[in-house]
């Protein structure tokens, strides 16, 4: 039998070959934003079934506490039936954002072609390709490393080796996957559910341990060290959730991502063109080339500009607006996504002008140096 002869020009794009040539040796993704060829390690689970393990972890004590002191020495049937529903209610939405969390794109720059997509689609992507409507000859709009653009709030991740829409962090918690524009309200979804659901079973908890020294003859003996670990790891987890519930909330209030706001020189991307001159600042400017004395300016003005904080309604609308019928009881079940396609974002008019006035002012520190 003749062996099969390779033609000379081969345009196929070949995934598996590229994984094997690549440095990352197959832990990269494909530069259209989609991590499904990335390759997850059985260690990246582990952190998520820790995170589901603490989840689950109460419900022995908590079902043992509420059947003994609710029903069998209180005997209030309704209180207990109330504590059953809001419980589980609320472990159920957890588990319902969590499952988004980890099944859901954070946010491919490209989306994959549809099942009944035609060739005339194609003719479409490959006019914008040739005459594209932004100018990705700006730095800040082209990975360099994806080979692809970045639009508006992209960031590259590299530990998945990918371009995610407006990425807020990478977390490895969540089976390592980052936090993006198609999962954020789903992360808050789950943050708020298990911040309420640590204060209820600590109330529950407290409330019950609090009789149960009031009336030491009455409960079981028994009953007081559930009781006693359920208030301990409710008010752990409400410190420790809550308070990063409240840091996301106040991100939210603001339009802001957690990259964006840990990240003062980030601001140096959305500077204006600077004017030609002696200066020896690239356009724009980056960190390494600035001095002690602008870099201090930069954190100071990073306090005070955002340039996408259009008002707390706002805001909060741009995250957790919807459109659909039932976009309410979607969001209040599992989170959902944020709407728009994440690649554009109003501005805040204000900020323009502040902007131009850093920029000129880095100009005019560069020349008196």
């Amino acid at each position: 039998m003749a062996p099969r002869r390779l033609p000379l020009l081969n345009f196929e794009f070949d995934m598996q070959s590229r994984n094997a040539l690549s440095p990352a040796n197959s832990s990269s993704s494909s530069p259209g934003g989609d991590d499904r060829t990335s390759v997850k390690r059985w260690y990246h689970y582990v952190p998520l079934c820790v995170v589901v393990l603490l989840i689950l972890a109460p419900h022995p004590s908590l079902l043992f506490m509420l059947v003994d002191f609710h029903l069998m020495t209180m005997g209030q049937t309704y209180a207990f039936g109330i504590h059953i529903f809001v419980t589980y209610t609320l472990t159920f939405c957890a588990f319902s954002s969590l499952i988004v969390l980890i099944a859901r794109d954070p946010g491919p720059v490209t989306m994959p072609k549809p099942l009944g997509s035609t060739d005339a689609d194609d003719d479409l992507d490959l006019n914008e390709a040739l005459m594209p409507s932004e100018d990705y000859s700006h730095p800040s709009k082209w990975c360099r490393r994806c080979c692809a653009p970045k639009p508006e709030r992209t960031h590259h991740c590299t530990i998945c080796g990918r371009c995610v829409l407006k990425m807020d962090h990478h977390c490895p918690w969540l089976a390592s996957k980052c936090i993006g524009h198609r999962t954020y309200p789903a992360f808050v979804h789950f943050l708020t559910c298990i911040t309420f659901l640590a204060i209820y079973i600590g109330f529950v908890a407290g409330s019950a341990l609090i009789y149960a020294f009031n009336n030491p003859l009455a409960v079981n003996e028994y009953t007081p060290i559930h009781e006693m670990a359920l208030a301990f790891a409710g008010a752990v987890f409400t410190l420790v959730i809550g308070s990063f519930l409240c840091y996301h909330l106040y991100l939210i209030s603001t339009n802001q991502t957690t990259l964006e706001n840990v990240t003062p020189f980030i601001l140096l991307r959305y500077l204006p063109p600077l004017p030609l001159g002696s200066h020896g600042l690239s356009d724009p400017p980056l960190e390494p080339e600035l001095s002690y004395e602008q870099r201090g300016l930069v954190r100071e003005a990073h306090g005070y500009i955002r340039p996408y904080d259009l008002g707390w309604r706002k805001n909060w609308a741009q995250a957790f607006g919807w459109k659909r019928k039932y976009g309410l009881l979607f969001r209040l079940i599992c989170g959902g996504s944020s709407p728009g396609n994440g690649k554009s974002f109003p501005r805040n008019p204000k900020s323009d002008e502040l902007l131009a006035r850093l920029a000129k002012e880095l100009v005019d520190m560069d020349l008196d140096a």
